[in-house]
């Protein structure tokens, strides 16, 4: 769906938020990133990105999130980093100055969308509904969370309604499943343990075959 299709009110958005988006619909998939500890959580990141993993999100329920926020932020300035499970404007602000790309929320987060504006960062808020959905993809991307929940044909239903809206699947989407996702227009999807346990160069080596 080009931009010239779109029927949503879209918020003006920075030239730094605009550039996110663009990393992120070329990357396609990015990875969440929620180990037990930070140690793990590094050493799982850096198996994604040196097989071709482009962009990912940490997460806020990872003990020493922020140390690896900042490291990743100074030593891979080629990969989009996020933070995900950002659900107050404390964790947004300590995320932005880590050096976090763009923030994730599994809901709604009005009272951390002043954060993200004042920073000029993207803020990617969790909805079901096609209300809350469309209140996040006005401001970039909304993230359909839990995905599963109502599955592939339910994202068709929502961008039946919302033709052109940036949204992004999470929540029981698989590395088997991602391509079938992408095909049904989702603008991005986000893969959790499917990906990073076990053999990740090896899951991630399927999930591109799969993908294209």
């Amino acid at each position: 769906m080009t931009d010239t299709a779109r029927t949503l009110p879209e918020t003006p958005m920075s030239p730094a938020v605009a550039d996110v988006i663009e990393r992120l619909r070329l990357a396609r998939v990015t990875p969440t990133v929620r180990e037990a500890d930070a140690d793990t959580a590094d050493r799982v990141a850096r198996t994604l990105v040196d097989h071709g993993i482009t962009a990912f999100e940490f997460t806020a329920t990872t003990p020493g999130w922020e140390k690896l926020v900042e490291s990743w932020s100074r030593d891979a300035p080629q990969v989009t980093l996020g933070l995900g499970t950002v659900t107050s404007p404390g964790i947004a602000e300590r995320a932005l100055a880590a050096g976090a790309q763009f923030l994730v929320s599994p809901f709604q987060v009005p009272e951390v969308r002043p954060v993200a504006d004042a920073a000029g960062k993207l803020l990617v808020e969790g909805g079901l509904t096609p209300s809350e959905l469309r209140i996040a993809a006005d401001r970039g991307v909304a993230k359909l969370f839990p995905a599963h929940v109502g599955g592939i044909t339910y994202l068709k239903s929502v961008l039946s309604v919302l033709p052109g809206a940036r949204i992004a699947a999470t929540g029981g989407v698989t590395v088997d499943n991602a391509a079938q996702w992408l095909d049904a227009g989702a603008f991005l999807v986000s893969i959790g343990s499917d990906l990073t346990k076990g053999d990740v160069a090896a899951n991630v080596a399927r999930l591109r075959e799969g993908i294209g």
